[in-house]
């Protein structure tokens, strides 16, 4: 799902609360987008990735899919080697969208309570003793648990209510989380010495899962010559927490047809070797594939893509574009593959290919 880096866009300008007019030149009536205000959320995507790119380099398929889960309400999950500059990457992204920013450092020894919070015993200056929560780092906008297969499961359970249900629980007491609230988890290579897969379960909170490899030989002269000038580019601001909220908003009433959705369910269920309308390939070499929940996030990546491209519609296209990150750590493919080689993206692909779009007439009598 890599898309092109725009070029840089004039000044930006304060960013209204309520969808405005655009300022581009009129064009035909039969090119006319349905709706403004998807122009005014393609032009902040834009200005996004420009600022993003004064600093991080490359990785289009990354802060592509980043900004595409941001906007769809999900959680995304990154999978690299070391040194890649994830953490460069969600620092620049916090300061463009004007969201605090939060980072852990997942280690074997890390505690639940490091990342919720834990309860104090305060005294005051008249005696008085009460008990007081101490928020943990996982109250903030965006959220960075770096390496989160280095601690045991169950911290890395800890997690599970914040990202599912924007909330955490401490004692008898229940906390809100921010809101937007947005978690970028980065994991390591599994083969790696001192890792603990994530469980299932949990995997499956994150909208995409993105792997990352390493810089062409272009992009890597242009990272070695911008961060050795001793120069710091400036990253300006162009969101708020709260127009981020709008914009998710306006992303959720991206229209869908039923053509896309049975589309999408379609996409999905062909990757549990169970169902009947599974391909033979399914069935020989995926042990169990996809929940409801990829077909949903489906949708919602379709919709943000959708309206990043200045459209109101989802098409197959968008659909097909998000498969991929959202499917490939919701299927787990069997010795058999893994004897052939096949990996879960390939797997995707092909289904890709082999599941057929519904029949438009069906939908034009209804």
């Amino acid at each position: 799902m890599s898309t092109p880096v725009p070029p840089p866009l004039p000044e930006a300008v304060n960013v209204p609360t309520e969808p405005v007019e655009p300022t581009e030149q009129p064009v035909q009536p039969e090119q006319r987008p349905i709706n403004p205000a998807v122009l005014r959320y393609r032009d902040i995507y834009r200005r996004i990735r420009t600022e993003v790119a004064k600093v991080f380099v490359g990785q289009d398929e990354l802060v592509t899919g980043t900004l595409v889960a941001l906007f769809s309400g999900g959680h995304i999950l990154i999978e690299s080697v070391p040194g890649l500059g994830k953490t460069l990457f969600v620092r620049t992204l916090g300061k463009a969208l004007g969201c605090r920013f939060g980072r852990i450092q997942f280690t074997p020894d890390l505690m639940p309570s490091d990342i919720t919070g834990t309860t104090v015993l305060d005294e005051d200056e008249h005696g008085r003793r009460s008990f007081r929560f101490v928020q943990g780092p996982v109250f903030t906008n965006i959220l960075l648990a770096d390496e989160i297969n280095r601690t045991p499961p169950k911290t890395q359970a800890a997690l599970l209510q914040a990202m599912q249900e924007r909330e955490v629980s401490a004692g008898q007491t229940t906390y809100a989380l921010p809101d937007p609230f947005f978690t970028i988890a980065t994991q390591n290579p599994i083969e790696q010495e001192g890792t603990y897969p994530l469980p299932e379960a949990q995997l499956d909170r994150f909208m995409f899962n993105i792997k990352i490899d390493y810089p062409s030989l272009e992009e890597e002269e242009r990272i070695l010559a911008a961060t050795t000038r001793g120069e710091k580019a400036e990253v300006r601001k162009i969101l708020s927490g709260k127009l981020i909220v709008n914009l998710q908003k306006l992303v959720g009433s991206v229209a869908v047809s039923q053509y896309i959705v049975q589309y999408a369910a379609r996409l999905v269920r062909a990757t549990r070797p169970r169902d009947d309308s599974a391909p033979k390939f399914v069935k020989e070499l995926v042990d169990w594939g996809a929940g409801p929940r990829a077909g949903q996030y489906l949708i919602h990546g379709g919709k943000a893509l959708a309206a990043m491209d200045g459209r109101f519609s989802v098409s197959i296209d968008d659909i097909r574009a998000c498969a991929i990150p959202v499917l490939r750590h919701r299927i787990s493919t069997n010795f058999q593959a893994q004897a052939e080689g096949m990996t879960n993206e390939d797997v995707i692909e092909r289904l890709i290919k082999e599941i057929p779009t519904p029949p438009i007439e069906k939908f034009e009598k209804a």
